[in-house]
């Protein structure tokens, strides 16, 4: 049986390893590209696969090079009444750079 002194360590590691590695993500500095976006695909949208299912849009991904579509996708609310706010692109001063989508 594990020491719960040396347990309580490693979870107290594993958690500020995560807090770290979740602060990183968010302090990633923006891409920025040059050219801005070309107008979304129209998609068919399937039938839901149930009603707690929203529809996140596609959107054109840039890859370094070249802007590539990423289809849209069902997918389960995290919670009741969860609202999904679309990714979109921002033209800044040094060129256009992508917002993540959300639950909000």
């Amino acid at each position: 049986m594990e020491n719960p002194n040396r347990r309580n360590w490693k979870l107290s590691i594993g958690l500020a390893l995560f807090l770290g590695v979740a602060e990183l993500a968010t302090a990633m500095p923006r891409i920025y590209i040059p050219a801005p976006p070309p107008a979304p695909i129209v998609e068919v949208r399937p039938v839901a696969p149930s009603r707690n299912h929203v529809w996140v849009e596609g959107y054109h991904r840039w890859d370094g090079n070249a802007y590539v579509w990423t289809p849209g996708v069902w997918t389960a609310r995290p919670r009741a009444r969860a609202v999904w706010v679309r990714g979109h692109y921002v033209h800044g001063r040094r060129g256009w750079y992508w917002v993540d989508g959300r639950w909000r």
